[in-house]
């Protein structure tokens, strides 16, 4: 994932010399995450700069830049910094271009860690999918595989308009097979589109990021012979609910799963979606959420665990949905 992602930025950036990169050490360290790696060395200070810890500070600097027509990508050490910068992606960004009538265009990345890494508590382990997607005039994506992170980052960085790229911290070391087509410099994974992981006729699981995974490796439920739909949003602002309705509509079936709280959710926009479109008549039974913990992140381990959504709850739910 760290590769696929260091080499998006890599062939945007030689692709469209209006494309830089800025954030708190991504230039000498490499990043954070060391996604940034070599960037530095390839394209100097100009375009890979380091920034100090102000977040509304460099995240103002960056919209400033996209409205005087350059390409920033703003990279948040971890998305729980944004909320010291959420004026700027908020009110600057997303909808600048509305209030000008369509004369000020803001083509700016917003990228980092999203969601809970380990052990680093409550003020450092939130999703904010819900808190973005919930703005008109922001794209906001989260991608979950190797591919997504670059076609999506790529597709992100030469969007007209800010989206928000939701990484996830514990997923950066993951390694996945990546198509010939996925290595192409012209690949991209177009935004609004959700991916059909798994086919499936017994119920349908929707997610996004790393609890994708989950939902894959709930395996003792194909042992059982019930045979899971997984649907990989990849976007959430704009929402596919239509490959999602369609799925509802074979598999008569919803569990949507998040790493996020409960409350006012992606999980309950889907829920909501499905229940005002053609595909609540296919229900057979309520659709449920599994999500996180309606907590704030606890730091010890064992309180942690059980905050966070696991391949149990998957199974537990698919189980209750279905009346077994």
């Amino acid at each position: 994932v760290r590769d696929a992602l260091n080499s998006a930025l890599d062939e945007e950036m030689k692709r469209d010399e209006k494309v830089f990169l800025l954030g708190e050490e991504v230039a000498q360290y490499d990043g954070a995450y060391k996604v940034s790696r070599g960037l530095l060395d390839k394209y100097g200070d100009q375009r890979v700069i380091d920034t100090p810890i102000t977040e509304s500070g460099f995240a103002g600097l960056a919209v400033g830049a996209a409205m005087a027509g350059l390409k920033p990508i703003c990279e948040f050490m971890t998305f729980n910094f944004s909320m010291q910068a959420i004026d700027q992606v908020i009110n600057s960004a997303a909808k600048s271009f509305y209030m000008s009538g369509g004369l000020v265009k803001v083509p700016i990345v917003f990228r980092g860690p999203n969601g809970a890494a380990a052990g680093v508590a409550a003020q450092h382990s939130q999703c904010f999918a819900a808190w973005y997607g919930h703005c008109p005039g922001l794209k906001v994506v989260s991608p979950f595989s190797s591919e997504d992170c670059r076609g999506l980052l790529k597709a992100a960085i030469r969007d007209p308009n800010p989206v928000v790229v939701l990484e996830n911290e514990l997923m950066y070391g993951t390694a996945f097979p990546v198509s010939d087509e996925a290595m192409s410099e012209d690949f991209v994974v177009e935004i609004g589109k959700c991916k059909v992981e798994r086919s499936g006729k017994h119920v349908t699981l929707v997610s996004h990021s790393k609890p994708v995974g989950q939902c894959l490796e709930a395996e003792q439920l194909a042992t059982e012979g019930i045979d899971c739909e997984v649907i990989n949003l990849r976007s959430i602002r704009p929402l596919d609910i239509e490959t999602i309705e369609k799925s509802v509509m074979k598999t008569n079936h919803l569990v949507s799963v998040e790493g996020g709280w409960p409350m006012f959710g992606v999980g309950s926009e889907i829920c909501a979606q499905i229940m005002e479109g053609p595909a609540f008549d296919y229900l057979d039974a309520p659709a449920i959420r599994v999500t996180g913990a309606d907590i704030p992140m606890p730091y010890a381990q064992v309180l942690e665990d059980g905050a966070l959504p696991g391949v149990q709850d998957i199974i537990l739910s698919v189980k209750k949905t279905l009346h077994i």
